[in-house]
């Protein structure tokens, strides 16, 4: 069976600095017409940074969406032609102050595939040294430890909230016990 709906047109309802909005005329495959709204993104990188004592590196910081402080590993928006590894060194040097020894892909995340074109790549990386973040000028943020069992936990609880952040902490935990990591 074919699922693919085929765009017929592409109208720009709203550019921004960050995101662009996009409202489709496409053609389901039964050949109904339908319309999907489209936020367009330039993707991102996570980094799962793990320290020699098996402590994860998070982020604490206001999300202006949801008005309150999420706890998350530390990410960023990739810019145009940057490649996501290089991007994952700069985020996580810039947010935590942390350098590695090693970055591994760990894979890909679609966090709204319903509406927005998003890839989140994702990084695991091994510290060998912490310092002090250097944020953005508009960019507050708390860096906190916790040891990667506790970060289980709290994604299992619900106390970290943010998807990609679920997905890295379980997806280094799981490769950790698999000897994979």
């Amino acid at each position: 069976m074919d699922l693919t709906e085929k765009t017929k047109t592409e109208k720009y309802l709203y550019k921004g600095k960050i995101i662009n909005l996009r409202l489709d005329e496409i053609e389901l495959p039964n050949g109904e017409p339908a319309t999907r709204e489209v936020v367009e993104h330039p993707g991102g990188v996570c980094i799962a940074a793990l320290t020699n004592d098996n402590h994860l590196l998070f982020v604490n910081q206001y999300r202006y969406p949801y008005k309150k402080e999420l706890l998350e590993v530390p990410a960023g928006k990739l810019s145009p032609g940057e490649d996501p590894l290089e991007c994952a060194k700069r985020e996580l040097l810039e947010e935590t102050g942390a350098a590695a020894e090693e970055f591994r892909f760990i894979g890909q995340l679609y966090p709204s595939p319903g509406y927005c074109d998003e890839i989140i790549h994702m990084y695991f990386a091994k510290v060998n040294t912490e310092g002090d973040p250097q944020p953005d000028n508009d960019e507050f943020l708390e860096v906190i430890k916790i040891p990667l069992e506790k970060a289980v936990d709290m994604v299992l609880s619900g106390t970290l909230a943010d998807a990609k952040t679920q997905a890295a902490v379980l997806k280094v935990f799981t490769l950790k016990n698999r000897g994979q990591l």
